[in-house]
C-alpha cells in the first residue's frame, strides 16, 4: 500500500538520473492524499519537469508570449489525477482518467481555470489557450512522442505573439523539442521502476 511518505518521497526528493524538478509541495501533499500509485507520481512529476523546461524556454525565446507560467506547472503537475480513480489507465488506454481528474480536483477546492488540464490535455484545437498547448506538448514530449498537429498550434501562438515567421518559430520549437526528447529513455526508466499499485 503506497503511503503518503512514499508519494511525498517520489514527488518532492532530489533526483539525479534524470534529475527531474520536485512537484509543487501542495500537489505532492494533494497526491499524497488521495492515494495516488508510485508509478502516477512519477509520471506527473516527469510531464511536471518537462512543462518547466517548455515555458522557461518559451519565455525565454519569445518575451512576448502571454503566459501564465504556474497554471502550465499545476496543470502538468495535475493532467492525470484521475487515474487515481479509474487505475486501469495507467497501464492501458483510457479517457475517463480525464473528467474523473477534473471533478476530483473540484472537491479538493482546485479553481476550474486550473482543473481543467485534468480534462483537457488529451485534446487541443485551434483557439485553445496557450497554457493548454503547453500541458498536452509536455504530456506527448517527455517521451519523445512529436506530434505534429499539436506543434503547428504553439508554432502559430509563438509566431503571432514574437512576430517572426513560422517557419523561424517551427525551426527554434523543433530544436528545442530534439533536445528535450533525448532524455526521454532516462524519463521513461525512471517512471518505470516506480510500481503501477501501491
Amino acid at each position: 500500500m503506497t503511503t503518503v511518505a512514499h508519494v511525498l518521497s517520489i514527488a518532492l526528493d532530489e533526483t539525479s538520473d534524470p534529475p527531474l524538478r520536485p512537484l509543487p509541495a501542495d500537489v505532492a501533499g494533494l497526491l499524497g492524499d488521495v492515494g495516488a500509485p508510485p508509478r502516477l507520481v512519477a509520471h506527473l512529476r516527469a510531464v511536471h519537469d518537462v512543462a518547466a523546461r517548455l515555458v522557461d524556454w518559451a519565455g525565454g525565446h519569445c518575451p512576448g508570449l502571454p503566459l501564465d507560467r504556474e497554471a502550465v506547472l499545476f496543470g502538468a503537475a495535475t493532467h492525470d489525477v484521475g487515474k487515481v480513480v479509474h487505475p486501469a489507465e495507467l497501464s492501458g488506454p483510457g479517457a475517463l482518467h480525464e473528467p474523473a481528474g477534473r471533478e476530483l480536483l473540484l472537491t479538493r477546492g482546485v479553481r476550474p481555470e486550473l482543473a481543467r488540464f485534468a480534462a483537457g490535455h488529451a485534446a487541443w484545437a485551434p483557439g485553445y489557450a496557450v497554457e493548454d498547448l503547453l500541458v498536452s506538448l509536455a504530456d506527448k514530449v517527455w517521451k519523445n512522442k512529436r506530434v505534429p498537429d499539436l506543434e503547428d498550434l504553439v508554432v502559430a501562438e509563438l509566431s503571432r505573439a514574437g512576430g517572426r515567421p513560422a517557419w523561424e518559430e517551427f525551426m527554434a520549437l523543433d530544436e528545442f523539442l530534439t533536445e528535450v526528447g533525448d532524455a526521454a529513455d532516462r524519463r521513461l526508466a525512471w517512471q518505470a521502476a516506480h510500481a503501477v499499485r501501491g
